[in-house]
């Protein structure tokens, strides 16, 4: 049996020479065996061939089909094309391919098919259950979990829809052989993800060194001195690589100043689009660095598990990760099949800040869940997100989250029949497991105080990260920056290269692209909105100088607002030199500002010198408050804010059709106000209106 699965190895690799790594075969042969593991090995190891080997060899026996439940399908293609190349047919339902779903249920009927691939948000669809799982669950050859560290919520990547798996594992017959696998786990992300799948889980762990990696830190807080030291190092490193950042926002802006500096790079992040005809363009940036196209895609963690590319010259942190977990898991991405590769963590000022949000937000809080179930509980028809929110003052992200969460939760305090989101029996005595919640926090936070003594180690870099995951094998490299008694890379950064980082940060303008259709439900009836916004009341794209309190005008923006009440003439020009390169057309031949009754001179006073500067009149009290509402900020989801908005601002009754104008206000975050007071503009009779905002507050990063 041992030949015959290393025939099928050396087949799937295309390498006639190819061997077992070290407990690979084992594995193998414990699933023959109908036994069930955990296997915890560094990425590259191998761990789909072990299940698709598997597969090949139970269906060569007789065995039904091979069950993979993975949050990875998009980024399994490698894997699946080795798997056909000794003939494993595999398949995947997923949203994308729904003209394929009935051919492939048939499949599956017909039992053609020896390996289906799933998400786990799968398992939660009723026609999926109904129509597939009902007619597989009896014949399962194997049950497969890959990433299995997403089980456990002690983990860095806990995923609600995991918890479905722990109860279609607890259905099935106890002879159906289980894999479990995971790159990314410590002592007691193991023992929860055991506890969890159940009684009889073997374990079997591998030493995480890797030889090729040379690791070494870099403290640079400033955005652009990093931004320099990327523009003078990204073309001296080898091959093509990664450079991790915390947010979307950063993932773009480093790509572009990349680009400007003569390399080849992209952006790769959650918002990419998907699918465009054949291939998603996400499909296309992993096909490019694979490919060596570009020399770098600067990506979030959207490209993280399952992204294989074994030759990967060097994986460079922008910002540092909020654990060591996640660390090694991306840096691990680099030197698979190579005699050097680096790992450079670069560390910022705002690290700290951007890894305790997604600490504090990791969990709905019980505010937010009573205030979903009272309302659900109210109606008997049942709510949809888009009625919640109109309900409530909560953000699209913050109800789906909390709805996830409770959907897994056994039992379940709600239920999604079809759209409508309904409560059930238990949902009037739910908590949430606060002393959980906090515990869970707690080692979040130690996490986070780990990775920053990880950033100031001066001894072996990857021992460190061996002792941190548990990895009874961790020793010296030899290779890193702390076993060469100094940096391998210089830290320094030419002070130019990072003067044009700062003005390149500075003129990072953001496009305001107009609303097209105002909220369902008569959140602005007092105007009359509804619907699509028509040409004649929609506004023109817009521009923002910059983020709210970003490293380029963003402080200077908060400051003028919240500590001087008055911004500065630096401002002026900056707006000055944006519309001159952003030219508007039709040209603006006045200014118009949002009124405020909290600052009544801050915003006019800034459109004032402004105006004085394009020599173009102000026209400050054009637009007025009828009242006071709340602040936009404090409204969170699109319904809200919109109808925060309904009846507040007026045109003076003298005001007469004029030409083409902008728009001002100090900041901008739904874009919600422009909108309503640029309709009110156009609708009495100006003839274009350009949005323009001091800062555009950060995108939310749930």
């Amino acid at each position: 049996m041992k030949e015959r699965a290393l025939e099928y190895l050396r087949a799937a690799l295309d390498q006639p020479d190819a061997q077992f790594r070290d407990g690979q075969w084992e594995s193998i042969e414990a699933l023959l065996n109908r036994r069930r593991l955990l296997v915890v090995e560094r990425t590259g190891w191998g761990k789909s061939m072990v299940y698709f080997l598997a597969t090949r060899l139970l269906r060569d026996s007789g065995a039904g089909v091979s069950l993979l439940i993975s949050p990875l399908l998009a980024l399994m293609r490698n894997q699946i094309e080795a798997a056909r190349r000794i003939g494993v047919r595999a398949e995947t339902l997923n949203c994308t391919n729904s003209d394929d779903w009935e051919r492939i249920e048939q499949e599956l009927k017909d039992n053609s098919t020896d390996i289906l691939l799933i998400s786990p948000e799968r398992l939660a669809n009723d026609k999926f259950r109904e129509n597939v799982l009902s007619h597989v669950a009896g014949h399962i050859g194997l049950f497969v979990v890959d990433e299995a560290h997403c089980i456990s919520d002690w983990g860095h990547d806990f995923r609600p829809d995991y918890r479905r798996i722990v109860r279609v594992l607890q259905a099935l017959p106890p002879n159906i052989p289980v894999l479990a696998t995971t790159a990314t786990a410590n002592d007691r992300v193991v023992a929860d993800v055991i506890s969890q799948l159940g009684e009889g889980i073997e374990l079997v762990r591998g030493s995480l060194l890797r030889e090729s990696l040379k690791l070494q830190n870099i403290a640079m807080p400033s955005p652009a001195a990093r931004m320099a030291w990327l523009a003078r190092n990204v073309p001296a490193l080898p091959g093509s690589g990664i450079i991790y950042t915390l947010t979307i926002r950063d993932a773009e802006r480093v790509a572009e100043w990349l680009r400007i500096n003569g390399i080849r790079a992209a952006a790769y992040h959650a918002d990419v689009p998907t699918p465009t005809g054949e291939s998603s363009q996400r499909e296309v940036l992993e096909r490019k660095l694979l490919n060596n196209e570009v020399k770098a895609l600067v990506a979030t963690v959207a490209l993280g598990m399952g992204f294989d590319k074994p030759d990967l010259g060097f994986v460079i942190h922008f910002q540092r990760p909020n654990s060591v977990v996640l660390y090694y898991q991306q840096v691990g991405r680099a030197g698979r099949a190579v005699d050097e590769a680096y790992g450079i963590l670069l560390h910022g000022e705002e690290d700290e800040r951007i890894t305790n949000f997604f600490i504090q937000n990791a969990f709905p809080p019980q505010k937010h869940v009573e205030a979903i179930l009272k309302e659900l509980d109210a109606t008997d028809e049942g709510l949809s997100v888009r009625e919640l929110e109109s309900r409530l003052n909560l953000r699209h992200g913050q109800i789906e989250k909390a709805l996830k969460f409770l959907s897994v939760e056994s039992p379940a305090p709600v239920t999604k029949i079809k759209s409508k989101w309904n409560v059930t029996a238990i949902a009037a005595a739910y908590r949430i497991n606060e002393e959980h919640v906090k515990a869970i926090s707690g080692i979040r936070l130690q996490e986070q105080r780990q990775m920053a003594a990880y950033m100031e180690h001066r001894g072996c870099l990857m021992e460190f990260l061996g002792h941190a995951l548990d990895d009874p094998t961790a020793k010296p490299c030899g290779k890193c920056a702390g076993c060469n008694g100094g940096p391998l890379l210089s830290p320094e950064y030419d002070d130019n290269l990072a003067n044009r980082a700062a003005i390149f940060l500075r003129r990072s303008y953001q496009p305001l692209v107009p609303r097209r259709q105002w909220p369902s439900g008569g959140a602005l009836s007092s105007y009359g909105f509804s619907g699509r916004i028509g040409k004649d009341l929609c506004a023109q794209e817009g521009r923002a100088v910059c983020l709210w309190r970003d490293a380029g005008w963003g402080e200077m923006v908060a400051t003028g607002k919240y500590d001087l009440n008055r911004f500065d003439d630096e401002l002026v020009g900056a707006c000055v030199e944006m519309i001159r390169t952003w030219a508007p057309q039709p040209e603006p031949v006045w200014i118009a500002c949002i009124p405020s009754l909290n600052r009544p001179e801050l915003v006019p006073d800034f459109a004032q010198r402004l105006g004085e500067a394009l020599g173009i009149p102000c026209g400050s009290g054009v637009l007025r408050k009828t009242r006071a509402n709340e602040e936009q900020k404090q409204m969170q989801n699109s319904f809200q804010q919109a109808r925060n908005l309904d009846g507040v601002f007026e045109l003076h009754p003298e005001f007469k059709a004029c030409g083409p104008c902008i728009l001002l206000d100090d900041m901008t975050d739904s874009g919600w106000t422009l909108t309503v007071a640029a309709a009110l503009l156009r609708r009495g009779g100006c003839e274009a209106v350009f949005p323009l905002a001091l800062a555009l507050n950060s995108p939310r990063m749930d």
